[in-house]
């Protein structure tokens, strides 16, 4: 593995075995990559991918430069080309994690760079690194990874987490995925076309109630405000949530994930959040600093 760029590129081998070291490293850290260096390259407002890939790369023993607004605080204001920095950025370290606003960034960043590159979030294209966090969430929370059904809720055109995702539960079998949304903010045909080939069963719906009481996991979505138009955006606020009204419609082994940040679409009092198993999403958010460290050990050793 030279890259990470999308989720396509993991088997479920692969998986597993990133799975089995970030649970080895949930107890037994090590300063395995001193003197190794990481750039965060964010092009997009990021808090727990940025400062978790950070932390991951601190916690292992190697160092952290970057910066969290690289549309306004790098050369890319004078007209500098993402090839040109990437080609000047990997010249300085030996891994650069990316966020750009352009679908499709993080292959032309990887074409020209001399160091391993991983996707944070291209556009409205992928995250493959928060679909591992959120595979291994549902792996650690339910115990296994087929024989569930997934209801997928919210901005399911523009939410690249829910793209990314669905590539990795059709490695897996006899899943079945719900997709609820707006009529203007359905599942990319593409997504569809690659479940049926890996015979992943799914239907869409445009009601959330009806499907709680069935569903293994519950991934909610904010919609993608950035990425619309006002009248777009208008016309799905608000329309799918979690709150007290339907919580308890969720069964016990239910488990309500979320890739954060969460505006309206889940309104729970913070004694719930605090304390019911089946709120995940804190866990998962967690779940992503020992992913993302077993990451760096696995680009960088291969390195």
């Amino acid at each position: 593995m030279k890259h990470v760029i999308e989720s396509q590129q993991f088997d479920k081998e692969t998986l597993i075995e990133i799975f089995n070291k970030a649970e080895e490293l949930r107890t037994a850290s090590s300063n395995i990559l001193t003197g190794k260096v990481l750039a965060t390259l964010f092009y997009e407002p990021s808090t727990r991918t940025r400062l978790s890939f950070e932390s991951a790369m601190l916690k292992l023993g190697g160092d952290v430069i970057g910066t969290e607004n690289a549309s306004e605080f790098s050369s890319a204001v004078k007209g500098e080309s993402l090839q040109d920095t990437i080609r000047i950025v990997s010249s300085y370290v030996d891994v650069i994690v990316l966020r750009h606003f352009e679908t499709g960034s993080a292959k032309v960043a990887s074409e020209v760079s001399s160091v391993p590159v991983i996707n944070a979030g291209d556009g409205s294209g992928q995250h493959p690194t928060q679909a591992i966090l959120d595979l291994y969430t549902i792996w650690r929370e339910q115990g296994g990874l087929d024989n569930l059904t997934i209801l997928m809720v919210g901005d399911l055109k523009y939410g690249r987490t829910v793209s990314s995702l669905c590539y990795l539960l059709g490695k897996f079998k006899d899943n079945k995925i719900i997709f609820i949304s707006p009529s203007n903010l359905k599942i990319k045909s593409g997504i569809k076309e690659y479940l049926e080939k890996h015979d992943t069963n799914f239907e869409e719906s445009s009601e959330l109630n009806p499907h709680l009481q069935i569903a293994d996991v519950i991934y909610l979505t904010r919609i993608q405000k950035e990425r619309m138009s006002e009248e777009e955006y208008n016309n799905a606020k608000g329309l799918y949530g979690i709150n007290q009204d339907n919580f308890h419609l969720l069964k016990e082994s239910a488990r309500l994930m979320h890739p954060l940040p969460h505006i309206e679409e889940i309104c729970l009092p913070l004694a719930v959040e605090g304390s019911d198993k089946r709120v995940a999403y804190f866990r998962q958010a967690e779940n992503g600093l020992y992913v993302r460290m077993a990451l760096l050990l696995r680009l960088l050793s291969s390195s």
